[in-house]
C-alpha cells in the first residue's frame, strides 16, 4: 500500500506494537529503512527528506513512547508546512482502554500537531486510511499526518485483492459546478485588481516565502514577475533559495534578524507583495508599526499589501490584506503575469535601496580578539567554496546564532538548499535532517551547520549516519553557550548568565568514537581555509568542531 503511493525510504525504530510491519518490510525488497538512534531523530530524517525532495517523509515506530518522542517533529513538520506521514504500532483493540503496555492516547496526544490523525481499526480499512494519508499531507499547505496502528490489524490477513480505487467516485452537483465558476470569475476580478496596483505602484517590494518552493515552477515564476516589473524581492527564512540572491533586484532575508534594507523596503514600500509568506512576528514585530507607508497607499487606492496564500486562515490573521489571493502561488502567478506591464527599471526606488545595501549592509569584527576564527568568516567562506562546485549544495542547520549567521552570510541561490526549524525553532534539527536530505538527494553535498548547544541534542545520530554510510558533513560552530539565549541575556537581563553556559564533550572523541572522521579548525586564514575545503572533499561523513572563546568558534 505504501508502494502505491511512491515510498522508498522509511525512517523509524522497531518496537513490539508495531513488529507486524517491521516484519513485511525485512521480507520486502522495496524499501531502504534508515535506523536513528532515537525516535525524535527519525522525525527530523523524515522533514529533511521532505524538504529536500519536495516528498513525504514517512516514519515508522512503536505504540507509547515511540510515538511521543515524534511529537516534536509533528510539531515541527505542521509549523513549517512539511509534509510526513507517520505510521505508529497501538496496543490491540481489545486492550485499548485498559492502560495495556506502553498504551498511549496517541490521537489524542497528536490531534494538535498533526492536519489529521486516524486509529485504523480493520484491515478491511488499511487501503483507504494510507490513501487518505498521503493526500492530506501534500494537499494544501503539506504537513504532518498521523495513522495509529493497532497490533491485531497490522496482524492480521487482508483476505481479498488491494483496491485500486480506494475513495467513492463523486460527481459535482449543478450548484457545486455553478460555485467552482462564480469563485473562478472572482479570482480573475482579484487578479486584474493586484495587476493594477502592482503596474501603478512607485515602491512596491515582493516579499517571498516557502509558498513560492511549493511547486516546481515557482521559482522561476517569481522571476518571471520580478524581471518584468523590475520588483526587488526579499524572502522569509524558509523561502531562501526560492530567489537568487546574487540577483541585483534581492534584499536577500527580512525580519528580526534580516538585512537592515530589506526592513527598510517593506517599511518604505507602497505596495507588498506576500507570496506564500504568513507575516510572522519575526517579520512584522510591532504589526501596529508594520509598513506604514503600505497602509497609507491602500487608503488611498494605490497600494497596499497583497496576500497569495494557500491556507485562507492565514489570510488577515496577522496583517489586514488590501487583496488576497487564495490558492497555489504558483498557479496564481501564472495567471497575474499577462495582465503585467513590463517595467525596465525603478532608478528612484532602487537608488534608494542601493543606498540602505551601501549604508546597511550584514556585518561584523573580522577579528577575534583572541585570534580565534570568526563564525561569520567560516559560513563566507564556505559559501564561496561550494559556489564553485558542480555539485548542488543543501544546508542544514539547527536552531541560534548560528542558523541566523548561516541565513545572512551564505549566498542562497537555488530552492530547497536550506534546511532549517523556523516555526518551531527545535535545536537538534540539524544533524537528523541533513541525513534526510541526504537520503532524498544522494548526488548533492549536504552540510550541517550547527552550534554546540543544538548539536549536543542529537549528535547520537552521527552514528546512524555511520552505519548507513550517510555522507553528511558536519561543521558545529562551538562556543560552549546557548549563544543566542546568551545574546538576549546580555541584551535584556543586565549580562546575568542564567544557565545557559555548558561544558561539552570533546566533539572530535566523540565523533572519532561513532566512526566519523573529525578535526578542529580554530584559525582563520589559509589554515581554516584549508580545513574547511578538505572537509568536503573529503569522502565518507566527517565533523569539524569550530572550537573558540566566548561569541567565536
Amino acid at each position: 500500500m505504501m508502494l502505491r503511493q511512491g515510498v522508498k525510504h522509511i525512517f523509524g525504530y522497531p518496537g513490539g506494537a508495531i513488529l507486524p510491519v517491521f516484519d513485511a518490510i525485512y521480507n520486502s525488497n522495496h524499501f531502504e529503512f534508515i535506523l536513528p538512534r532515537h525516535e525524535q531523530g527519525a522525525g527530523h530524517m523524515a522533514e529533511g527528506y521532505a524538504r529536500a525532495s519536495g516528498n513525504p517523509g514517512v516514519v515508522l515506530v512503536t505504540s507509547g513512547p515511540g510515538a511521543t518522542n515524534v511529537v516534536t517533529p509533528m510539531q515541527d513538520a505542521l509549523s513549517d508546512g512539511t509534509p510526513m506521514v507517520v505510521f505508529c504500532g497501538q496496543v490491540p483493540t481489545t486492550a485499548i482502554g485498559t492502560d495495556a503496555f506502553q498504551e498511549a492516547d496517541v490521537i489524542g496526544i497528536s490531534r494538535a500537531c498533526t492536519k489529521w490523525n486516524v486509529m485504523v481499526k480493520s484491515v478491511a480499512e488499511l487501503p483507504r486510511r494510507i490513501k487518505e494519508a498521503f493526500e492530506i499531507a501534500t494537499s494544501g499547505r503539506p504537513g504532518p499526518v498521523l495513522v495509529d496502528l493497532p497490533k491485531d490489524v497490522t496482524a492480521g490477513i487482508l483476505r481479498r485483492p488491494i483496491p485500486m480505487q480506494c475513495t467513492i467516485p463523486t460527481h459535482p452537483s449543478a450548484a457545486t459546478l455553478a460555485a467552482r465558476e462564480a469563485s473562478k470569475r472572482q479570482l480573475e476580478a482579484t487578479i486584474k485588481r493586484v495587476a493594477h496596483l502592482v503596474n501603478i505602484a512607485k515602491k512596491p517590494v515582493v516579499y517571498a516565502g516557502q509558498g513560492v518552493i511549493a511547486l516546481p515552477e515557482g521559482p522561476k515564476l517569481l522571476k518571471e514577475f520580478a524581471d518584468k516589473a523590475c520588483l526587488p524581492v526579499t524572502t522569509s527564512l524558509q523561502g531562501l533559495g526560492c530567489f537568487d540572491e546574487l540577483d541585483e533586484k534581492s534584499l536577500h532575508m527580512l525580519g528580526m534578524h534580516g538585512s537592515p534594507y530589506a526592513n527598510m523596503a517593506m517599511q518604505e514600500a507602497d505596495l507588498i507583495i506576500a507570496l506564500g509568506a504568513r507575516f510572522d512576528d519575526r517579520v512584522t514585530g510591532n504589526v501596529s508599526k508594520f509598513a506604514p507607508a503600505a497602509k497609507a497607499a491602500a487608503a488611498q487606492n494605490r497600494g497596499g499589501i497583497v496576500h497569495f496564500e494557500i491556507m485562507p486562515k492565514n489570510i488577515n490573521k496577522v496583517v489586514q490584506a488590501t487583496e488576497a489571493v487564495e490558492g497555489d502561488v504558483a498557479a496564481s502567478l501564472a495567471l497575474l503575469l499577462p495582465h503585467i506591464q513590463s517595467k525596465p527599471s525603478r532608478p528612484e526606488w532602487f537608488s534608494q535601496i542601493n543606498d540602505w545595501k551601501r549604508r546597511l549592509p550584514f556585518a561584523y569584527e573580522k577579528a577575534a580578539p583572541d585570534g580565534l576564527i570568526k563564525p561569520q568568516t567560516v559560513i563566507e567562506e564556505l559559501s564561496r567554496l561550494t559556489s564553485h562546485m558542480k555539485q548542488d549544495t543543501i544546508i542544514s542547520t539547527g536552531v541560534g546564532q548560528h542558523q541566523m549567521w548561516a541565513a545572512q552570510h551564505f549566498r542562497w541561490r537555488h530552492p530547497r538548499t536550506i534546511i532549517t526549524s523556523g516555526g518551531l525553532g527545535t535545536m537538534g534539527y540539524g544533524l537528523p535532517a541533513a541525513i534526510g536530505a541526504k537520503v532524498a538527494r544522494p548526488e548533492a553535498l549536504v552540510i550541517d551547520i550547527d552550534g554546540d548547544a543544538s548539536f549536543n541534542m542529537t549528535l547520537t545520530e552521527l552514528s546512524t549516519a555511520a552505519q548507513f554510510d550517510i555522507d553528511v558533513k558536519v561543521i558545529v560552530l562551538n562556543n560552549d553557550e546557548q549563544g543566542m539565549v546568551t545574546q538576549w541575556q546580555s541584551l535584556f537581563y543586565e549580562d546575568r548568565f542564567a544557565h545557559t553556559h555548558q561544558k561539552n564533550p570533546d566533539f572530535i572523541k566523540v565523533s572519532e568514537g561513532m566512526g566519523v572522521r573529525a578535526q578542529r579548525c580554530i584559525k582563520p586564514g589559509e589554515q581554516g581555509a584549508r580545513t574547511i575545503r578538505g572537509h568536503h572533499r573529503s569522502e565518507g561523513s566527517s565533523a569539524t568542531d569550530g572550537a573558540g572563546g566566548e561569541g567565536v568558534a
